[in-house]
């Protein structure tokens, strides 16, 4: 089209824009009436310009996510099948979660031939346990593979209100396997994820990132230092970190979220020596999953994985749409695996590099997340950093005061989960479809903090509906 179509149109300014929007307002005040404010205090305006906006310096490499499948061991015969199921039928990485040891070359057989090549392959593990001795086998075994260990021992700690084995004990044991790892094993995590599904702020959970990361940064400088004054080189298993964030439904803020995590984060690397990368996981929120109408799931999983690809997702595992109330099942996992495949293939994702870029809208968002995240993570290096804010339950106070918030507006309608609390089908009958317990599971026991509690935001109404039908 010729750009001298366009001339013939004088340029109209935000100011002129807003001039014309009051007039036909007809008194009603601008700001009262069109901009509203999120729970994170953020202001959204009904329209954008090209005067206001600010590019930030985020770089992206093209949408070349890896499609992941997460298979959890209870027998690493069929954990190893169903792997080598997954990635003949599409996926180009695998999850492993486990809660005890296993036999890790049962479990790899025959992966060679499912890949283009064995360098390929990114294998991640999500492991409930620390074992010193398994996890050095594990990095042994797994040479030919890219693999990410996962290990976060804050994140446990926040998870299970305990350590592993405790404070000390946990650290000699993430010492040794740091220095011993060898170029193929990614050994740091950060479970983002957690806070997410337990009810934090999308703010919260770009400070709690970088906070959380902090801790580890601050243990990696630290240990490069100790190596370089011994003429010792860094290991190459330092070299990144990998975060695990949840995104939910919230389309354009779930962008700007991992979009102002990393722009936040090269900020932050530069007040370091030593500069790992951040890799990107991502996994659709279970909060806003329902039993009921649960079909609707793969619309939220769909978007979820949309703003996950857009965000600059390195590797995304999906969520089955009847995760929350089935196990583990074939057709489940299927249709999950194929949405990302459709993202990718058909609809041409992976086609083009940085698609989110320029958008005024959420160029604006991701400033003003990434303003106030920074002053939130600021606030708490000044009162002492992450680890030392959640011993003091002071993290868990926070999230649990938005997660109350949220609540409350989904009680009231005004956070929507529809087929759930509007538009809910009244002959719609889950009490027989249930496999697994869908809700929260109390389980007393001592802990040393006040654990942080994943809880999905239709419970209380989805019980009461069991009770009555």
């Amino acid at each position: 089209m010729s750009d001298s179509l366009f001339n013939e149109f004088n340029p109209v300014s935000a100011k002129q824009w807003k001039q014309k929007i009051q007039v036909d307002l007809k008194g009603v005040d601008y700001n009262e009436a069109l901009v509203w404010e999120t729970n994170d205090g953020i202001k959204v305006k009904p329209f954008y310009h090209q005067e206001e906006f600010k590019k930030l310096p985020i770089n992206f490499t093209k949408n070349n996510y890896s499609i992941c499948q997460t298979i959890f061991i209870s027998d690493e015969k069929t954990a190893s099948y169903l792997a080598k199921d997954a990635l003949q039928r599409g996926a180009t990485s695998l999850q492993f979660e486990a809660n005890t040891a296993f036999d890790i070359k049962e479990l790899l057989k025959g992966f060679v031939t499912q890949s283009d090549s064995e360098e390929s392959l990114k294998i991640h593990f999500k492991l409930n346990f620390l074992s010193e001795s398994f996890l050095s086998d594990l990095i042994a075994q797994t040479k030919p593979y890219k693999v990410y260990l996962n290990i976060d021992l804050i994140g446990n700690l926040a998870k299970t209100g305990n350590w592993f084995y405790n404070h000390e004990r946990d650290h000699e044991v993430l010492e040794k396997i740091l220095k011993n790892a060898t170029k193929n094993a990614s050994i740091l995590s950060v479970d983002v994820a957690l806070y997410q599904n337990a009810g934090a702020t999308i703010v919260q959970q770009v400070a709690y990132a970088l906070a959380h990361g902090n801790e580890y940064l601050n243990h990696l400088n630290i240990t490069n230092s100790s190596l370089s004054t011994k003429g010792l080189e860094c290991q190459t298993s330092y070299n990144e970190i990998q975060f695990h964030f949840a995104v939910g439904s919230n389309y354009f803020f779930e962008i700007a979220k991992l979009r102002a995590f990393k722009y936040l984060w090269n900020i932050l690397l530069k007040e370091y020596e030593y500069k790992p990368e951040a890799i990107i996981f991502v996994q659709p929120s279970v909060r806003n999953k329902t039993i009921y109408d649960y079909n609707v799931n793969l619309l939220r999983t769909t978007t979820e994985c949309m703003s996950a690809i857009l965000g600059g997702a390195d590797t995304i595992s999906n969520l089955a749409y009847d995760a929350v109330y089935h196990k583990k099942n074939e057709f489940g996992e299927r249709i999950s695996r194929n949405q990302l495949l459709i993202l990718q293939d058909e609809s041409y994702f992976k086609a083009v590099n940085q698609i989110a870029d320029g958008s005024y809208y959420i160029e604006t968002i991701t400033e003003q997340v990434s303003e106030k995240a920074l002053a939130l993570f600021k606030d708490i290096e000044k009162n002492g950093g992450f680890l030392k804010q959640l011993q003091a339950g002071t993290i868990q106070r926070k999230i649990e005061e938005s997660a109350l918030k949220e609540q409350a507006q989904f009680d009231s309608g005004e956070v929507v989960l529809l087929g759930t609390n509007k538009h809910a089908n009244p002959n719609d009958k889950m009490k027989d479809d249930l496999a697994l317990y869908p809700f929260v599971k109390t389980n007393p026991r001592k802990t040393l903090i006040k654990p942080i509690i994943a809880k999905r935001l239709a419970e209380k109404l989805e019980q009461e509906r069991l009770e009555t039908t």
